[in-house]
């Protein structure tokens, strides 16, 4: 693993700065980190409007010059709308390293209209990750507190989209999540689908939590080369520019 490619900082809802959550994931051996911080819509999470967002990258771009080699991605992880449309200033997601899509209301939409809305995001050709697939929590005692149930949805139709447009799924690597489960992880390597091992750190100290996303993914014999956080930086973003050209 080179990287990370769903982070925090307390700029949306993480608990540290850009800086700290930077140098913390370059201790751990990584060699670069996507900072995605939390879309408008989602202001329990003090989601980042597309003025706040802005000034977010300057941020990167000042701290990357200190910090290089290692390099922060410039990110988001946008919430999907009801409509599978996405939140954020379209003009200015073309300008993100890493774009990764999550749903994170009306979780409990029908299930076909849930289907159609994150087939939706994920042929957006501004999205890369498709984030915490079912958005369960299996563990009491999360950041949100208590369990929840799996979203309904076609799995196979969203996992054949992922595999058809080249969106990654998302392997979250977060204990209270484990998501996907295993049942859908096998189904999403037969697809074809690439996958990213994500932290989805909110501190520093939850940044090594990939550890047990690995542990999933080789449990489902996910296939290494198609981890896409296993890939150079320079190769990284030759993937995630490739669908918006």
């Amino acid at each position: 693993m080179r990287g990370d490619l769903h982070t925090h900082s307390d700029w949306s809802d993480g608990g540290s700065p850009i800086r700290e959550m930077a140098e913390t994931a370059r201790s751990l051996g990584h060699e670069y980190i996507a900072l995605t911080d939390h879309s408008p819509r989602l202001k329990v999470a003090n989601g980042l409007s597309a003025d706040r967002l802005r000034r977010q990258l300057d941020a990167v771009a000042e701290l990357n010059e200190e910090l290089a080699p290692f390099r922060i991605l410039t990110g988001i992880e946008v919430d999907i709308l009801d409509d599978g449309s996405l939140d954020q200033d379209p003009a200015l997601l073309e300008r993100l390293d890493v774009v990764v899509a999550s749903v994170h209301s009306k979780l409990r939409m029908d299930r076909v209209a849930m289907t159609r809305r994150m087939v939706a995001a994920v042929a957006d050709p501004r999205v890369n990750v498709l984030g915490h697939l079912t958005g369960r929590i299996v563990k009491a005692g999360g950041r949100r507190g208590g369990l929840r149930p799996e979203s309904e949805f076609d799995a196979a139709l969203v996992l054949d989209a992922c595999a058809a447009y080249d969106v990654a799924v998302e392997i979250n690597s977060r204990p209270e999540r484990q998501d996907p489960p295993k049942r859908l992880l096998r189904p999403a390597v037969e697809a074809g689908c690439r996958f990213a091992i994500d932290s989805d750190a909110h501190a520093p100290g939850q940044l090594d939590w990939q550890s047990y996303g690995c542990d999933r993914a080789a449990r489902c014999a996910v296939p290494a080369d198609r981890v896409v956080n296993t890939l150079p930086v320079d190769d990284l973003l030759a993937w995630t520019r490739a669908k918006r050209s």
